[in-house]
Formats: C-alpha cells, sequence, structure tokens
C-alpha cells in the first residue's frame, strides 16, 4: 500500500513545483502597459443664457446652455512597486488624452425666428492626468488577484484649440487651470504565467478646473474672465498588458 501514496505524493509534488509562482512578493515591480478611456460626467459647466451677435447681420439667443466634454482615448503607463505582500505604490502615466468640448443649448434666430437645441463646437483641449495611488492587494498569492487603490490625481491640460466660429463673434481664446484631486481605484490582475499579467482597472478621478475667456470685439478694450468651474470627475477604463520583476 505504500508505494501507492508514494507515486501519488511525488505526483502532487511535480505539479505543484511546475506551478508558476504566481504571488506578488515585496519589493516587486510591475510595469503595465495599454489603452484607457476617460469619460467625463455630463453638464460640466453651466452657462445659462447669453445672446450672440454673428456679423453681419445675424442675432441669436443662447438658452440653457452647459459645457459639455467628450470621452477621450489614448495610451497608459503604469509602474507599480510592492513594498510589502499586499500593499503598492501605483504611479499612472498616459499619452496625452484629447477631448472634444461641445456647448450644448437651445438657439434661437431673433431675426427670423424659429429654434433648435443641440451641440455647438467649442474646442479641442489636451490632457496628462498623472495619478500616485497606494494599492491594497487582497489575494497577492492568486492567480486572479483584485485590488482597490486611493491617491492622488495632477492634471495638466496641454493646449487649448478654439473652434474657428467664436473668434467671429468675439471669443479669442480660453484656459483651463490645472487640477489637483482625489483617485479611487478599483482593479485586477490576472497572472497567466510568473511574469506576464493582463490587467483590468477602473478609476474615478476628480478632476475641477477653472474655464476662463480672453474678449476680443474689436472695439472695446481685450478682456480676460472667469466663466465657471468644469466639473469633469471622469471614469477612466483601462485595459492593459502587465510584465513584473
Amino acid at each position: 500500500m505504500k508505494r501507492p501514496i508514494v507515486v501519488i505524493t511525488s505526483l502532487l509534488l511535480g505539479v505543484t513545483l511546475a506551478t508558476p509562482a504566481l504571488a506578488h512578493e515585496a519589493g516587486q515591480w510591475i510595469i503595465r502597459g495599454g489603452v484607457g478611456t476617460v469619460m467625463p460626467k455630463d453638464d460640466n459647466l453651466s452657462l445659462g443664457d447669453f445672446d450672440l451677435v454673428v456679423p453681419p447681420d445675424v442675432d441669436l439667443s443662447v438658452t440653457s446652455s452647459a459645457v459639455q466634454v467628450d470621452d477621450g482615448t489614448s495610451l497608459t503607463l503604469s509602474f507599480t512597486y510592492m513594498f510589502t505582500d499586499n500593499w503598492a505604490f501605483d504611479v499612472l502615466a498616459a499619452w496625452p488624452f484629447k477631448h472634444d468640448i461641445d456647448i450644448d443649448a437651445t438657439i434661437t434666430d431673433n431675426i427670423l425666428g424659429g429654434s433648435s437645441s443641440g451641440a455647438v463646437p467649442f474646442g479641442e483641449v489636451e490632457h496628462l492626468p498623472p495619478t500616485f495611488s497606494v494599492q491594497y492587494h487582497f489575494t497577492p498569492d492568486a492567480e486572479f488577484q483584485p485590488f482597490v487603490g486611493l491617491g492622488l490625481n495632477y492634471t495638466m491640460f496641454l493646449s487649448e484649440d478654439l473652434d474657428s466660429l467664436w473668434p467671429t463673434v468675439g471669443i479669442v481664446d480660453y484656459e483651463l487651470d490645472d487640477s489637483f484631486g482625489l483617485a479611487v481605484q478599483l482593479g485586477a490582475d490576472w497572472m497567466f504565467s510568473d511574469q506576464w499579467l493582463l490587467n483590468f482597472d477602473v478609476r474615478w478621478i476628480n478632476i475641477e478646473t477653472d474655464l476662463s475667456a480672453t474678449l476680443d470685439d474689436g472695439v472695446n478694450p481685450v478682456v480676460t474672465g472667469d466663466l465657471g468651474t468644469v466639473e469633469i470627475d471622469p471614469w477612466v477604463f483601462a485595459i492593459n498588458l502587465g510584465y513584473r520583476f
């Protein structure tokens, strides 16, 4: 009876030794790269009602207007350092995200009559969202390893391009201030070898930026004024391929 037990024990030991060491361990680095989509919330800034005079003879009333920041997709890269088996420090970087900015409004022609509702292009903006987080990994020795993170985001707005319509009505430039805010993360690593992994990542980031515009009607002095705070507050969804060493 001892011989079958010895054989079974040897087989189990062989399977155990052949199984890759999947655990995240203190001192390891994980690099993840992939694709992420930033999805801002709706109605990022209410502008209220105002009139537009488009030379030579168009007089418009704009009502129920709101700034809308559209989704943007780009390449993402993150670096994670495991300072214990469960706790890690993570830095998120990316290629700049590009977003279209629209003005949703009801527009009435004060001369010809009639109105319509829809989105009017306002411009385009690029930003970088470096994010620094502390993560907790629940099951670092498992093949499927979920984790949560909490950290700080710094969003840098790199360029603001204005649609060609707006200089004709006196708006010649706009600017979005950089933003600091909290970031919350939920993710998981699926280890399909000792070093390679597939990662799924969802973040909510608090991004609120002040919007200012420069007015020049060609008659009065040029002025720059604040239009309000654009509450972007996006969800960020990413899928990544990772390497651990």
